[in-house]
């Protein structure tokens, strides 16, 4: 199922920590192209609103915790996950590492009955989103890491029903139960043993797509998706075919090629966008182009346009993404 947009329900509950600290959240949302009560949000919205709040609250847990996550905390989360030999033990290291770094919810992983279960608890009231951001993040990363969609035997919560409800078929690819004791989410155990298909470089892709990825079903890298972006991440922007050209160069129709990137939560235009900040980001990294000269590069009209595109891509503008990057190196 391809996912069209966000539900308004998660924008709520992700605006729900900064609300309760005061935060004035109009500015983010304009900046992130967000309208609150305006229907499903772009996924690309979405994140950039999710990357907005993390830098204005320094915290990538946004407010839902007692403890803040600094900003950083994700990508390290993964690093210290890629060495892992096997999936089992690389879900307990990220739930060990979000343990060390929450102190109202507590999470363990747990074998049992031929289940590979991860459990969260908290010791204060917390929001469902407490729970849910850190299960969908760790589903998310699970699957990547193993190249593999990885079915959900349980899913549950313990909280009540939200509004939000039938959003998890599309988000977890299941269905959840609700009031339960503790919250989780369980696969097959032998899937535990399954052996990480990455590495460091492979992580640092995963990590500039986020958090866009972590709202879109997994899909392996073999699929068509992966095809049209490997002959698109080949070629120069200006070289690139149109839909049809591209769909014949991959030897089927139009409607065919669309169909297919569909089933794998796709489009043209995703992928297109996806290559284009990432070169953004290598090229503001490198420092060499000025921006404009980068925007130019990329295929923008206008350096404001391309200006725009980035702060929805990242959260930040190419001057401050290059100045923190170039800083960190």
């Amino acid at each position: 199922m391809q996912i069209a947009g966000v539900s308004p329900h998660f924008v709520e509950a992700l605006l729900e920590g900064a609300l309760g600290k005061g935060v004035d959240v109009a500015p983010l949302l304009a900046v992130s192209g967000v309208a609150r009560g305006a229907g499903r949000v772009p996924i690309q919205a979405y994140a950039a609103l999710m990357k907005l709040l993390a830098q204005t609250l320094d915290d990538e847990f946004f407010g839902h915790d007692s403890h803040r996550m600094k900003p950083g905390s994700f990508a390290m989360l993964g690093h210290a996950v890629i060495g892992c030999r096997t999936l089992r033990r690389a879900l307990a290291r990220a739930v060990r590492f979000y343990n060390l770094l929450l102190d109202d919810t507590a999470g363990t992983v747990v074998e049992a009955g031929g289940l590979l279960r991860v459990e969260f608890r908290s010791v204060r009231p917390v929001p469902l989103f407490a729970h849910e951001n850190p299960m969908i993040f760790l589903h998310r990363l699970a699957c990547w890491l193993v190249n593999r969609r990885l079915p959900l035997a349980e899913l549950g919560f313990a909280f009540p029903r939200p509004e939000r409800a039938a959003e998890y078929r599309v988000v977890f690819g299941s269905d959840a139960l609700f009031g339960q004791e503790i919250s989780f989410l369980a696969i097959d155990a032998r899937l535990g043993a399954l052996p990480l298909m990455r590495d460091e470089a492979a992580l640092k892709e995963f990590l500039a797509l986020a958090p866009e990825n972590l709202f879109v079903r997994y899909r392996p890298s073999h699929g068509t998706a992966h095809r049209v972006r490997l002959q698109l991440a080949a070629m120069k922007l200006p070289d690139w075919p149109d839909f049809a050209a591209l769909a014949s160069s991959l030897g089927m129709s139009a409607s065919t090629l669309h169909r297919r990137l569909a089933d794998e939560d796709a489009n043209f235009q995703m992928i297109k966008d996806q290559i284009r900040r990432e070169r953004a980001q290598v090229l503001l990294r490198q420092g060499d182009l000025s921006v404009m000269a980068i925007a130019e590069e990329l295929g923008f009209a206008e350096p404001s346009a391309f200006h725009r595109a980035f702060r929805k891509w990242t959260g930040r503008a190419p001057g401050q993404f290059r100045k923190e990057n170039l800083m960190g190196e």
